[in-house]
Order: C-alpha cells, then structure tokens, then sequence
C-alpha cells in the first residue's frame, strides 16, 4: 500500500490566533492608510468647523468646549483605534471559518477565510456606505446623531442580511443548476434585500449648502478606501497564514498506509 501524509485539522485557538494576527496587521496597515489619506481631509473640514464656530455671535446657543483628546493625540490613536478595531474584525473572521469549515466538515488553506472577508467587506461597508455614506466634522446634525447611529448598525445587520440571501440563493439551486443561473439567483436575492432596506430606512440630507462637495467626496472615498484595506488586508493575511499552516502541517503529518 502507498504511504499517505494524514493531516489533523487546526484547533480553534490556532485558527483563532492566525485571524487575530491577520486583523492586528491589516488594521495596522488600513491605520497608515487613513493617515496619508484620510487625515489632510480631517483637517479641512475641522477648520471649517472651528471657522463656523468663531462666526457665530456670543451666546448663539452653542458652547464650543476644547476638545478632550488633542489632535496629535488623535493621530497617534488612529493607528491604536485601528489595529485592535482589525484584530477584533480578524478574531470573528477566523471563529466564522471554524464553523463553517466545521459545518463542511473540512478545512482548506484559508480560502474560505478570503471569500468571509469579501462577505463582510459587502455587507458590512459597502452596501451600508451607499446609503449612509461617512461625514467629516461640520457635517451633520448633532441632535439626530442618536438615530444616525442607530439606522446605521440596522444597515450594516441588513447588508449582512442581504449577503446571506444572496447565497442562500446560490446554494438553493443545487450543484447541478448553471452557474450563470445560480449566480444570477444570488445577486437577485442580493439586490431585493438590500433595495427594500434603502426604501425603508430613513435618510439624512445634512450637508451644509456651504460645505465644499470636493472636500466632503473625498472624506468619504478615503474613509472607504480605509475599510477596504483593512478587510483585503485581513482576508490575505489570513489566508497566507492559513496556507503556511497547511503546508506545515502536511511537512509533519505521519505517514499511513
């Protein structure tokens, strides 16, 4: 009989550890992102707000306070903010794989990582971005900050939503259904989730007239451009590191017969 490597699957804690390094990392990297570009527009928008606080009259009714944190303050937590934000992202990424490579009753060499993160990447950032796109300092009104908050994390549950009936659409077809057709079930089952979430859910046009749309625009491209490094990044990472293992782990294997 020829000899076989047999191969243990991972524990939770390695697969664990391995999304907690890849997440640290990313976040690290999606940090330096916002900083190049994210925070030049930071500071646009925070003079224009400082500008519209000089110009009101004394006693209008607002107390601008100092800030607690300052500014070199908040630069420094941007990249802390960050890499324990991605190390967290990183943590649930790796306990989604576990189950669902439990639920296959296989594991691979962390492509089912990879397909998780660009799953949450839609659900989480994009399909909540498109309709409650992120806003600068200036923009936006402090007395609805509770309800924006709140529709907010309902979007993101939604675009979740959203994700798993895509692919609940995909898989309903069966393996022997084309692919062009279970394809085009799970981007339909997609699209009717996430469209009747933005007809239902209020919106907020809270843009000052004044505020530049330049400056504003491109806030929010770099704050996406930051989400999209930080999932790439823990996807990648975590999928290399899942790689490395299963070779390791094959080099080790005793062989059977």
């Amino acid at each position: 009989m020829p000899l076989t490597a047999t191969r243990a699957a991972p524990t939770f804690v390695s697969v664990l550890l391995r999304g907690l390094l890849a997440g640290l990392a990313a976040g690290l990297l999606a940090g330096t992102f916002a900083y190049v570009a994210g925070e030049p527009h930071v500071e646009g928008a925070i003079a224009i707000e400082q500008a519209a606080a000089h110009a009101e009259p004394a006693g209008g009714g607002h107390d601008h306070e100092d800030a607690l944190v300052s500014r070199s303050g908040q630069r420094g937590g941007l990249f802390l903010a960050t890499g324990l934000f991605g190390a967290a992202m990183g943590g649930l990424l790796a306990t989604a794989y576990v189950l669902l490579c439990r639920r296959r009753r296989a594991y691979d060499d962390g492509r089912s990582g990879l397909l998780l993160a660009g799953a949450a990447l839609l659900g989480v950032v994009i399909v909540p971005f498109i309709k409650y796109p992120a806003n600068p300092p200036a923009v936006g009104d402090p007395a609805t900050i509770d309800q924006r908050t709140g529709t907010y994390l309902l979007m993101v549950v939604l675009g979740l939503v959203a994700v798993w009936a895509g692919s609940l659409g995909y898989r309903a077809l069966g393996d022997g259904a084309p692919q062009w057709l279970r394809a085009t079930t799970a981007l339909g089952g997609f699209l009717l989730v996430t469209a009747v979430s933005y007809v239902v859910l209020p919106s907020f046009q809270e843009v000052p007239d004044d505020f530049p749309a330049a400056l504003l625009w491109d806030f929010r491209l770099a704050s996406l451009g930051t989400q999209v490094v930080l999932w790439t990044g823990i996807g990648l990472l975590f999928a290399a590191l899942m790689n490395h293992e299963r070779r390791r782990g094959t080099a080790s294997a005793p062989l059977s017969t």
